[in-house]
């Protein structure tokens, strides 16, 4: 038999603690203590070293982020799965950040809890479905920083000095991407007074600094 994972519950309303103690027990979990706030969380934690701690982030007395930072870096063996009603962007990656390994929220079904319980106590990282899409939507709307770095270029213009930043030539540019060598000059002229640099080799090393013409040597 697998052994019994170990769950000490964290949240300031008594009845919703009462109430996610008998969901956990009747589904074989081994719910070890309560806390009603960070502090408490965080000491509890420490005497009866449970396999996960579940964690509500707002509470009176002290917030579960810090019980939850402390936690992990104190006693890294055990999981936080935060269990809460908050699901902004804000709340979602403070508690990433300090070291959950799971974000729920409170409107999650019996089988979802147990599931996520049962997934950071085998130390892997869950997110309920609504907070996945939002750290999915986070990472992907999130700015080219090469992009980021020349806004004074045209989308074009970018392309050729990614090029340049790899160490090719006009011909080689023209070839690329398809333009006449007196197009690429246009390009490259342009380039060199909008970063206000004086030639090539400048160009290069300020477009390098930026990120641009790595994927180049990557992959040579």
């Amino acid at each position: 038999m697998a052994e019994t994972i170990r769950v000490l519950i964290t949240d300031d309303h008594p009845v919703f603690r009462q109430g996610l103690k008998g969901l956990l027990q009747a589904l074989g979990v081994d719910v070890v203590g309560e806390a009603e706030n960070g502090p408490d969380a965080v000491r509890l934690a420490a005497e009866l070293q449970p396999d996960v701690v579940v964690m509500d982030l707002h509470m009176p007395g002290g917030n579960g982020i810090e019980a939850t930072r402390t936690i992990t870096r104190t006693n890294p063996r055990i999981g936080v799965l935060v269990l809460t009603m908050f699901r902004d962007d804000d709340s979602v990656f403070a508690a990433m950040r300090a070291g959950a390994r799971g974000y729920l929220l409170k409107e999650s079904g019996a089988e979802e809890i147990a599931r996520a319980v049962r997934a950071v106590a085998a130390g892997e990282a869950i997110y309920g479905p609504e907070i996945a899409r939002r750290v999915l939507t986070y990472f992907t709307d999130m700015p080219d920083p090469r992009r980021a770095a020349f806004p004074e270029l045209t989308d074009r213009e970018r392309e050729v000095l990614g090029l340049i930043a790899q160490g090719r030539s006009n011909a080689d540019i023209a070839g690329t991407l398809f333009l006449s060598q007196k197009t690429v000059r246009n390009h490259v002229s342009n380039i060199f007074m909008k970063l206000h640099v004086a030639d090539r080799a400048q160009a290069i090393v300020v477009a390098r600094e930026a990120g641009l013409g790595e994927s180049s040597k990557t992959r040579h």
